[in-house]
């Protein structure tokens, strides 16, 4: 991935932060939701899966969504090691049992390359903000180790509890 389009999505995705959570998004179930510091908890049941046949293959659900999204989901498929080790604080280990910040964009690889998205990341300038800067980071030559630390420094206060995700 193209750091300059990297850096120019970051700055878009601090942008998404600002508006949080979208409270407004199209679901299969009926949503319950309630607000934390300026995000909105999701029930596992609100997240649409989606399958694709690969990684470079982004979902129909991104159709309409800013480019910098799509940018974001598709470098996360191209970072699973990373973000398997840094955790989410926006509260989706509680409510979605997610284990780390990769499991806010994709549910499962499966062994044939198929990948079956998920649309949490969507609806959360948290996860988002999270994801673009550490693959920026790591990127910019930071081990997992630190971009972990400075993570766990940023969002320990003011934001949800962090997703069950072991130290490295």
């Amino acid at each position: 991935m193209n750091l300059k389009i990297m850096t120019v999505t970051f700055g878009m995705c601090s942008s998404l932060l600002l508006s949080a959570c979208a409270t407004e998004e199209k679901s299969v179930v009926e949503k319950k939701e309630t607000s934390h510091e300026g995000h909105s908890e999701h029930e596992a049941s609100a997240d649409v899966q989606e399958g694709t046949a690969s990684k470079e293959i982004p979902p129909n659900f991104l159709s309409g969504k800013p480019e910098d999204m799509k940018t974001i989901y598709l470098a996360v498929a191209q970072n699973k090691d990373l973000l398997e080790k840094i955790p989410c604080y926006c509260g989706c280990g509680e409510s979605a049992n997610h284990k780390n910040n990769y499991d806010c964009f994709i549910h499962e690889n499966k062994q044939n390359g198929e990948v079956v998205w998920d649309d949490h990341g969507t609806k959360c300038g948290v996860c988002l903000e999270i994801a673009a800067q550490s693959i920026l980071d790591w990127n910019d030559g930071m081990n997992i180790k630190k971009i972990r630390k400075k993570v766990d420094e940023k969002y320990k206060s003011g934001y949800a509890k962090p997703t069950p995700t072991p130290q490295v």
